[in-house]
């Protein structure tokens, strides 16, 4: 088979190394921590122009909510089949 016949189909996916069609995709499931780190973020932001309690408030709020966040990932990798970790 050569490259110049267009006649001819080629599974290019076979050479790239892609997954089987129909091979279930792991998501994430829905979480509020993106919107409670997003808060944090908008009262730390705040509390730069009213008090620095506001500041301190949203930096907590901000950085429980990332470890939470990671920590959830960690766990979500953790249970993935060998085949699908990087």
């Amino acid at each position: 088979m050569s490259a110049a016949d267009p006649t001819q189909h080629v599974n290019e996916s076979d050479d790239l190394g892609a997954r089987p069609a129909g091979e279930e995709i792991h998501l994430p499931g829905p979480s509020i921590i993106p919107l409670i780190c997003a808060i944090g973020i908008t009262l730390t932001v705040i509390g730069t122009t009213i008090d620095w309690i506001w500041t301190a408030l949203g930096l907590i709020i901000f950085i429980v909510s990332v470890a939470v966040w990671i920590r959830d990932t960690r766990r979500d990798v953790e249970a993935l089949p060998e085949e699908h970790r990087h």
